[in-house]
Formats: structure tokens, sequence, C-alpha cells
């Protein structure tokens, strides 16, 4: 917890002011839903959010449902970096090992490890991301965005694999499982429909 001395800059009227100290707060009659955040924090949050601000102004926690998505275009430019991070791994390793292997049936079968380990690994490593503390995958977290359920909270593992292993089905669509993300309010496409999952970007002021 910080001390009653923090300093917090607050949003009034779509701009950011301050900073103010608690008493300055307790002065403006600083609300539950008031957004609010410390010069260190990276991200403004709702001063219900903060646990100092709830014990110092008797707040009760709310559920605050995400209000910024991201958008399709975000979620395959970021799909992209991973994929390419990803192959560009195995494609160092690929042409490493066939410097080293005459033979060319060895070289046949280290190409067609290739093709399975890629999308493999790339699974792995989407579950394994998205349920992290970060909750994204690299290519996500450069473009600020990040996998939550719909509540805002971080996923479990086992909703980050039923995540991934959905996009099976929205493929399965000809790309018409990710299209629907323009026809809905959250900009869900059809995995994340499945899987009660959003993709949510910073909030910005």
């Amino acid at each position: 917890m910080e001390s009653p001395d923090s300093k917090y800059i607050l949003v009034i009227s779509g701009k950011p002011e301050g900073p103010f100290s608690i008493e300055d707060l307790k002065a403006r009659a600083l609300k539950p839903g008031d957004f609010v955040k410390t010069p260190e924090m990276v991200d403004y949050k709702e001063a219900h959010e903060i646990a100092e601000l709830r014990d110092l102004f008797h707040f009760k926690r709310q559920i605050t449902e995400p209000q910024y998505f991201a958008g399709l275009d975000q979620r395959l430019l970021a799909g992209a970096l991973d994929l390419f991070f990803v192959s560009g791994v195995y494609i160092v390793l690929g042409f490493t090992t066939i410097l080293f292997v005459p033979d060319q049936e060895n070289r046949i079968i280290v190409g067609v490890s290739l093709i399975v380990l890629i999308p493999l690994t790339n699974l792995i490593y989407h579950v394994v991301m998205e349920c992290s503390d970060r909750q994204a995958t690299y290519g996500k977290q450069i473009l600020k965005i990040k996998v939550c359920d719909e509540e805002g909270k971080r996923i479990t593992s086992g909703r980050a694999i039923a995540r991934n292993f959905y996009k099976f089905f929205s493929g399965l669509t000809l790309g018409i499982g990710y299209l629907i993300s323009f026809f809905n309010r959250k900009q869900q496409c059809l995995h994340d429909m499945m899987a009660s999952t959003l993709v949510v970007k910073e909030r910005l002021f």
C-alpha cells in the first residue's frame, strides 16, 4: 500500500490534471469511477481499482467491463509478428542443421519437421503467454493489446488452451469467424465468443 502522501493525477472533464494529494482528492469528493494514476503507474485506473484509495475512501471494488477493444487489424498484425518470431528461430536452426547434414533424405526430414514444429510451437507460445501475467504474446505487447476474460481479468491456462483451439473453427469458416468482429461491439472473433474472451487495448487520454 502506498503512503497517504501519495500524489495522484486525476482526469477532469477528459483532461489529466494534478498531481493531487489525498487531501486534495477528498476536497474534490473523489468518486469510485474517477480515473486516476500516480506518476509511476503506466495507465489510468478507476479509483475503486486502487487498494489505497479503496481503504482511504471506503470504496467497494466494482467489476468494470473493458471498454477499449483491439481491432482486427491490430490482432492480425500481432499474429504476423508472433509467427515471424517463432518461425524465424526455427528457420535459423533449420538452415544451420542442413549445413551439417549432407544426406538429402535427412535434409527433407528436417524440412518436414519445421512444417510441423512451427505451428505447434506457435500454439504453445500463444497459450503460455496469454495466460501469463502479461496476458499477451510479444506481438500483442508491441501493439499494447492483451487477452482477458469478459470482466477484464487474466485468463486461466485452460481458457487459453480452449481459445487457441477454437481458432480452428474460426479458420474453418473461411475467415468469417474473424470478420464477425466487425459486427459486434466488443470486436470478438468466433473463437473469442466460444471461449468468452476479449482482446483489449490500453486506455488512451
